[in-house]
């Protein structure tokens, strides 16, 4: 059996309509994904997990109180099939399909276009890791791993690259220059002054300066 090529994609779900078909501690965990990247997160079961309810108690998701019925994906951007039946899932995958809307199968990985990787997120830092469905467990074990290497610098170092990355932006128009800029960011070791405790934001004439020093030439 060949092993799917799968291609890692980062997707951007903010406000955008996700829908989980299911209400167990699996659908739970996908729901829990698409909330913390403020999609629009809607689950379909006739019943929810605690902090599944939780959540929409709170007015964090929309739950429809029901089981799945084909045509409950219309408008949806990303859909998870996560009942413990495998023909309701089927289902999902086949509408999804149908509707050219991506799909993961939690029971089978293979049937639905996607799988989900274990990942570690250090702030604005996510590391993924997948077998392509080989081995679930090998890759949370394997994350476990790669989160010993990376401490918490990372989440300051990260969050410092994007907001000087957002001002360069903001202040430098020249395509060509923002380029120079950029690489010259990517190349200083702004990580070991973290780590060694000699970091400090950078303020505005810090950031000004900085610039100037760097004309494309």
């Amino acid at each position: 059996m060949n092993v799917p090529h799968y291609i890692p994609v980062m997707l951007n779900c903010a406000g955008r309509r996700c829908v989980v078909v299911g209400g167990g501690i699996i659908a739970e965990r996908k729901a829990g994904a698409l909330l913390a990247s403020s999609a629009e997160t809607i689950v379909i079961s006739p019943s929810l997990t605690p902090y599944l309810m939780s959540c929409y108690e709170k007015g964090q998701l929309h739950w429809i109180n029901r089981e799945y019925r084909e045509g409950d994906l219309s408008g949806a951007f990303l859909a998870y099939a996560a009942t413990n039946d495998s023909q309701v899932n089927e289902a999902v995958v086949a509408e999804a399909e149908s509707r050219g809307v991506p799909v993961n199968d939690a029971g089978d990985g293979a049937r639905g276009s996607f799988i989900t990787p274990a990942s570690i997120r250090r702030g604005g830092l996510i590391v993924a890791v997948s077998t392509s469905g080989a081995g679930p467990t090998v890759s949370r074990r394997l994350c476990v791993e790669v989160d010993e290497l990376f401490g918490e610098h990372y989440e300051t170092y990260i969050d410092f690259l994007s907001e000087i990355r957002v001002r360069i932006k903001e202040q430098v128009l020249d395509r060509g220059r923002r380029q120079l800029l950029f690489k010259a960011l990517a190349e200083m070791d702004i990580l070991t002054e973290i780590r060694e405790g000699r970091f400090q934001p950078w303020s505005e004439e810090k950031l000004a300066a900085w610039i100037d020093a760097y004309q494309e030439e």
